[in-house]
């Protein structure tokens, strides 16, 4: 029986919080508890809530959870963003961060579609 660890998707999701932890652990102290908690907190959202959805009974609340992932994953890279504007990081550390969370929107969006035709 396949469970969300199968899903290619909840993996990437889950490498990708590891790479916000690395990247975030260098951020200025006094961040802790501003940016550096708000990453943290988007990207951990993007796996669970793929974990939470898939525990659903219905494809409909699958569906739902899978949306509030690609929120949570629109919000990661919006608050990256402003990380790299503050010079918290490279813009060749972003552009590798970019791509990993377009790789994860197009493989949710192609799941969200895939469960949307078995409604």
């Amino acid at each position: 029986m396949q469970t969300h660890k199968d899903l290619e998707v909840w993996q990437r999701s889950m490498d990708l919080v590891t790479q916000v932890y690395l990247l975030t652990k260098d951020f200025p102290k006094e961040e802790i508890y501003g940016l550096t908690s708000q990453l943290r907190r988007c990207a951990i959202s993007v796996p669970s809530n793929i974990a939470e959805g898939a525990a659903r009974q219905s494809n409909k609340e699958f569906i739902q959870f899978l949306y509030i992932s690609l929120g949570s994953l629109m919000e990661l890279e919006t608050q990256l963003i402003i990380a790299k504007n503050i010079n918290f990081f490279s813009e060749i550390s972003l552009n590798e961060h970019i791509n990993a969370i377009e790789q994860i929107g197009k493989m949710l969006n192609g799941l969200i579609k895939y469960r949307k035709s078995k409604l």
